[in-house]
C-alpha cells in the first residue's frame, strides 16, 4: 500500500494512464468484488468451508489480498494525488491508512473470539451488508471517474 502511495501516480503517468481511467477500472473491480460478497461465495464463506471440510488446523491468511485490494490501491493513489493534495495531506492519508492497518491487524488477531460471538450466520450477514456498502463506494468511484474523464 505504501508503495502505491509513493509510486502509484508516477507509474500511471509513466504508462500514460489518466487517473480517471484508473478510477473507473478500480471501481469496476471493486464492484465485482462487492457482488461476490453479496451474492456469491465470498472469501469468508470459502474459508469457513475449507476449515469445516478438512482436517487442516492451519488457517492461511487468505484475507491479505483483500486488505491490499485494487480498491485499496485505488484509494491510496487517488487520496495522494500530487496535483490535488499537499505533502501534509498526503502524510495524513498515509498515517490514516497505517492506523486502519493496525485496526485490521487487531481484528484479525481477535477474529476467533469475534467469530465465536457472532457465529457463521452473523459473519454471513455482515459480509453481505459490507458488500452492499462496498458496491455503493464502487459505483461512486466509477461515476466520479467518468465525470473526471469527460471534464478533461
Amino acid at each position: 500500500m505504501i508503495f502505491f502511495i509513493i509510486a502509484g501516480e508516477v507509474i500511471l503517468n509513466a504508462i500514460n494512464v489518466p487517473l480517471a481511467s484508473f478510477q473507473i477500472a478500480g471501481g469496476i473491480i471493486l464492484f465485482l468484488f462487492a457482488l461476490t460478497m453479496i451474492f456469491g461465495e465470498s472469501k469468508p464463506d470459502e474459508e469457513m468451508k475449507s476449515i469445516d471440510s478438512s482436517n487442516e488446523t492451519a488457517i492461511f491468511p487468505l484475507s491479505v489480498p483483500s486488505i491490499a485490494s485494487p480498491g485499496a490501491m485505488l484509494a491510496a493513489v487517488l487520496m495522494t494525488e500530487n496535483a490535488q493534495y499537499s505533502f501534509m495531506q498526503q502524510l495524513q492519508t498515509t498515517l490514516t491508512m497505517l492506523s486502519v492497518m493496525v485496526v485490521v491487524l487487531i481484528l484479525m488477531l481477535a477474529s476467533t473470539f469475534i467469530h465465536r460471538y457472532i457465529g457463521n450466520s452473523g459473519a454471513s450477514i455482515i459480509s453481505r451488508v459490507m458488500g452492499l456498502i462496498l458496491s455503493s463506494v464502487a459505483v461512486n468511484n466509477i461515476l466520479e471517474g467518468i465525470k473526471l474523464y469527460f471534464s478533461i
